[in-house]
């Protein structure tokens, strides 16, 4: 169990040998231990009883004059969620309490993070009050919390889509950060109306457009006047968090919100263009059971023969056809294998159970080049990563299955012919061989699954 990060215990470990806590040699092991296994000290220090969760926390209380909450039983002002977003307090391990005047009690897991502290105070313009607080516990309160009360509010689908109209919003005359906040919600709500998975703000004469994606064409749904443009981009780019104040490099971002008491998920890119921001927004679903994906039982038994083989599990498709949504089940299916399953994404759709998952991170230079260059260092047994961005990519990864790995991505293509005309590619020449499992989403109602022997002998496949 970790439950307060290195930067708080780094700075305290030797006291608690001068307390007579705990033995110098017994730190020296346990900071060996933590070190090699890339676990957090105080992880080692309850998990091999050198002393109990409670006395640790009590003594770190002691030490930093900031008070210790148990947070087991502890209710939560629901009004304070709105000052750290999901994703923050995800990061930063911390979780808002209640809120004084201009003052925000917050329970931290490392109450010595001051840059965790700085960006808060930024974000929520408030004075910071920390208390200290098990990292289990406060993760359990931001499950419990943030999964009831997402970062734009509850959305119900009452209406129909054509007795629904998210532009009637744009009568409410008053300029407040909740107006905005409704103004998301309701385009959210009438993309989820329309089945829509995909959309578009775009700067034009006059304000912000709106548009979606439906069947493979781009629809204009409405516009956002000029007065209300910078403080919608504003919020939309908070609640995903991203920085509001940049706007000359391109983010990427994660929006959380529910619908009927189901938590969805949407990446958010905002990209400069000479007219300003184009906002992109994509809407992903839960996964679902593999049996409640359209997958007959036999293209079931087919995937999981050949996810017990090395080999390369490629799931192809147009865009927006559901590849994510059918590899997410698939590593739900699979999670608990008792294998080392990683993943190497752009955005995590959703937090998988026993699933190690991994999001690159341009902006601090961690890119698929260093994701390759060190995840071998951590022995996964499979390895899902997000599209195919290069040779040296298709190469490398192709080379994992000589190693006995399972690899599992995806790759646009329209109809079998166009997949069929990509797969002849030269830079595929050492891909193409070690495809053990195809499996093809035409739409929801119609997938194909083509096992090893299956694509060896429709050559026109591969």
């Amino acid at each position: 169990m970790e439950f307060v990060t290195n930067k708080t215990l780094e700075k305290l470990k030797y006291d608690l040998v001068r307390d007579g806590l705990i033995s110098y040699e017994d730190i020296e092991r346990a900071n060996e231990l933590a070190l090699s296994q890339n676990v957090n000290i105080g992880h080692i220090l309850i998990k091999s009883g050198l002393i109990t969760e409670t006395n640790l926390l009590k003594f770190l209380e002691g030490k930093l004059h900031i008070p210790y909450v148990d947070l087991k039983d502890y209710t939560l002002d629901k009004r304070c969620l709105s000052y750290i977003s999901f994703n923050d307090a995800q990061k930063y391990k911390i979780i808002p309490l209640f809120k004084i005047e201009n003052v925000l009690t917050v329970a931290m897991a490392d109450p010595l993070d001051l840059f965790a502290i700085d960006k808060i105070v930024e974000k929520t313009g408030c004075d910071i009050e920390p208390v200290v607080s098990a990292e289990s516990s406060i993760l359990n309160k931001i499950e419990e919390y943030y999964k009831s009360d997402s970062s734009v509010g509850e959305i119900n689908i009452e209406e129909t889509a054509s007795s629904f109209d998210w532009q009637e919003e744009l009568h409410n005359d008053v300029l407040s950060d909740e107006h905005i906040q409704i103004l998301i919600r309701a385009i959210l709500k009438q993309a989820i109306l329309n089945n829509v998975h995909e959309m578009f703000f775009e700067h034009v004469p006059g304000g912000l457009s709106v548009n979606f994606r439906m069947n493979s064409q781009i629809q204009n749904m409405g516009q956002i006047p000029s007065v209300l443009v910078v403080s919608f981009i504003s919020k939309l780019k908070t609640l995903s968090n991203l920085d509001a104040a940049v706007c000359e490099l391109p983010q990427l971002g994660k929006l959380i919100f529910k619908v009927d008491e189901i938590i969805l998920t949407a990446s958010i890119s905002a990209f400069p263009t000479i007219n300003g921001e184009r906002i992109s927004l994509k809407i992903y679903k839960p996964p679902k059971k593999l049996d409640k994906t359209g997958l007959t039982p036999a293209q079931i038994n087919t995937l999981m023969s050949e996810l017990e083989k090395p080999g390369i599990v490629l799931v192809c498709g147009s865009s927006l056809s559901g590849k994510t949504h059918i590899i997410y089940s698939i590593l739900s299916e699979i999670a608990n294998s008792n294998k080392n399953i990683m993943t190497i994404e752009s955005i995590a759709k959703y937090k998988l159970d026993n699933v190690n998952q991994c999001e690159l991170n341009e902006n601090i230079g961690f890119n698929m080049d260093k994701a390759m260059r060190f995840i071998e260092f951590q022995s996964p047994d499979l390895i899902y990563f997000e599209g195919i961005t290069s040779k040296s990519a298709l190469d490398y990864f192709s080379e994992l299955v000589f190693k006995d790995k399972v690899l599992i991505t995806e790759l646009l293509a329209d109809n079998m012919a166009d997949l069929n005309k990509k797969l002849s590619y030269e830079d595929f020449a050492m891909f193409k061989p070690v495809i053990s499992c195809i499996i093809f989403v035409h739409n929801a109602q119609s997938i194909e699954v083509f096992g090893k022997s299956e694509i060896q002998r429709f050559t026109s496949i591969v």
